[in-house]
């Protein structure tokens, strides 16, 4: 890890959510996201005295977010835009590369198969499912969930995780034990309600739900 790098990339991080964090400003970038302006017609899109509009826009060309660019026609006018991609930074930094997704619960019986099934729809990395605890089978309310949201859920035999991992997997634990007995480590934990316990359709739609946010979220950070 780099860390000065990582360091850096904070700091700037860090200067772009503080050059957003007044209201004024987001509304200036928000106009903008639209299309270019100049001055005087942002001052009036957005009913803000010149003077104010002045010293927003100074954080906002300052941070790199904003820039001008004179007019082809009154050479006397300048266009206000945004740079693109410098909002890019305000996201969390990428992860690692990884060839492979492994998703961890205790019983490897409905959360981390589900996981595996929705993570398999959102992305084309490769993706397994391990149980610290395996149990016998695939828990039928997982099931009857998966068929409810056509989502296809291969009917495999719950695995160990130590049968499962290999050195380069990026683990997903998706369940608190898992999470808290895993020698190993996990690069990432999602707190999931087990729907095991209640046993009912809202439970596993619930949790169906929850994972496929978070499966949502994390492909579009490793893709």
């Amino acid at each position: 890890m780099d860390t000065e790098r990582d360091g850096a990339d904070l700091v700037r991080r860090a200067a772009l959510h503080a050059a957003l964090a007044d209201p004024a400003r987001l509304r200036i970038v928000d106009t903008l996201t639209l299309g270019d302006a100049s001055p005087s017609e942002l001052a009036r899109l957005l009913e803000m005295p010149s003077n104010l509009l002045a010293h927003h826009l100074r954080v906002l060309e300052r941070e790199g977010v904003v820039d001008r660019r004179r007019s082809e026609g009154d050479g006397r006018r300048t266009y206000l835009r945004l740079v693109r991609g410098a909002l890019d930074a305000l996201g969390p930094p990428a992860l690692r590369p990884a060839p492979r997704v492994l998703f961890v619960c205790t019983a490897n019986s409905a959360r981390s198969h589900l996981a595996a099934a929705l993570w398999r729809r959102a992305s084309e990395i490769p993706a397994a499912s391990a149980g610290t605890h395996p149990a016998e089978r695939i828990n039928p309310g997982a099931v009857a969930a998966a068929t409810r949201h056509h989502l296809p859920l291969p009917r495999v035999r719950p695995r160990h995780v130590s049968e499962v991992r290999g050195r380069e997997d990026l683990v997903v634990t998706v369940c608190d034990r898992a999470h808290e007995e895993l020698d190993l480590g996990a690069d990432i934990h999602w707190s999931v309600p087990d729907p095991v316990p209640a046993g009912t359709t809202e439970a596993f739609d619930d949790a169906l739900e929850e994972i496929g946010r978070r499966v949502d979220d994390l492909a579009r950070l490793l893709t």
